[in-house]
């Protein structure tokens, strides 16, 4: 008798998918729907090439401290003081470089290293000696602000070197001059034939991932669906990119925010430590007794929040060229709602990198459509406020329904 070596993929109905995963497709059609909302109401302004630029240059700091804190947040925990250690490892970098006039390829990496050490000394008291992390990272709030303000004797330094703002404000030249930038539309051609290129690898990695899950038997998603989510995704990223093009081309905050989200993605999606901070979110007791070091792993998610908003602190101190003691004032706020609104659960054990990445953006092309709309901050602090409670609504009304 043959032994079958394969088996056919269980294909949902369309209705108990869309049921299952309805926050993941709502999230994408929301972003889509408030993009072309504000294109509409500020009369194309959201979408030209300078502001998708700005939109990019603004957001880039949340999203890059979005992806520590959804893995702080699918541990069962909560990091309070990253707009703190934002604002202190911007004043450390500006002391570093305009006063000690120390070369920014010994600072980044040092601040970095800061900010891993600022994350492991609230880890340490959250995972060995078992204080909640509201109260530690609230301490560590206050410390780090304290501490920032005595670095920076109450007032702004800078401006930073050149070298330096080309983290934040810096492009990517042009690496395939194929015209005239004077005279063509497009003024860097490699920023939009790297975009091409990532489309190009999204839509052959989704169709390989589809036809490996076949052959092992593994559910897939309606085919309906997963062509629309591809077309959806294509489109936007191959209309920002040819936006991007006709303007500076790739900055460099992009190309570093999408390296990160990349890795984290493949972290949380294909490691073993990311599996294991899945787990211990869902059930810590459980993952202890299956052998899981969840002390270890709950100090470690804290470095690496550290290490992150560390970077975001020179990101937004090289943008402003400026280190001032009232620097990420409210950010952590800002990280958590992307989170939240992104489908994470504030149980723990559940949440996406794309999903906090999207509710980053959601908040930031709200942020940028009111500011175009000349609203003022009042009004966007409503708005914001009332999202994100309809985040956390929804995903409690999923969690009793089911």
């Amino acid at each position: 008798m043959a032994l079958e070596t394969s088996a056919p993929s269980r294909q949902p109905s369309l209705g108990d998918y869309l049921k299952a995963n309805i926050r993941e497709y709502g999230l994408l059609v929301a972003l889509v729907v408030i993009m072309i909302f504000f294109q509409v109401i500020t009369d194309g302004v959201l979408f030209r090439p300078v502001n998708i630029t700005n939109l990019v240059l603004q957001n880039s700091f949340i999203v890059i401290m979005a992806l520590g804190m959804l893995l702080i947040i699918v541990a069962g925990h909560i990091d309070l003081s990253v707009g703190s250690i934002v604002a202190f490892i911007g004043a450390i970098s500006a002391i570093m470089l305009v006063k000690w006039e120390i070369h920014f390829l010994i600072v980044v990496p040092a601040c970095l290293i800061l900010g891993g050490v600022l994350g492991a000394a609230q880890g340490y008291w959250v995972a060995y000696q078992k204080i909640p992390s509201f109260i530690v990272t609230l301490a560590g709030m206050l410390v780090f602000r304290g501490l920032t303000y005595l670095v920076l004797q109450n007032r702004p330094i800078g401006p930073f070197p050149p070298d330096f703002q080309l983290l934040s404000t810096g492009f990517v030249p042009d690496l395939l001059p194929l015209g005239d930038p004077a005279t063509s539309l497009i003024k860097n051609y490699f920023a939009l034939i790297v975009i091409l290129a990532l489309v190009g690898y999204l839509i052959y990695s989704g169709f390989r991932e589809r036809s490996i899950n076949q052959r092992h038997g593994t559910e897939n998603e309606p085919f309906v669906f997963f062509l629309l989510q591809l077309i959806i995704i294509s489109a936007v990223a191959i209309f920002l990119g040819f936006q991007l093009a006709t303007y500076r081309g790739l900055p460099n905050v992009l190309v570093v925010m999408g390296v990160l989200i990349a890795l984290y993605t493949f972290v949380t999606t294909r490691s073993t430590v990311g599996r294991r901070i899945y787990a211990m979110g869902g059930n810590e007791k459980a993952a202890k007794l299956s052998g899981i070091n969840t002390e270890r792993l709950t100090f470690y998610t804290f470095v690496n929040m550290g290490v992150l908003a560390a970077l975001a602190g020179m990101i937004i101190a090289a943008r402003l060229n400026s280190a001032t003691p009232k620097a990420g004032v409210g950010f952590e706020l800002d990280v958590i709602a992307a989170c939240f609104i992104g489908g994470a659960s504030a149980s723990g054990g559940v949440g996406r990198i794309m999903g906090a990445v999207i509710g980053a953006f959601i908040m930031g092309v709200m942020n940028n459509g009111m500011s175009i709309m000349g609203l003022g901050i009042d009004y966007q602090q409503l708005v914001k406020g009332l999202v994100l409670l309809a985040a956390v609504f929804f995903d409690v009304y999923n969690k009793n329904k089911g």
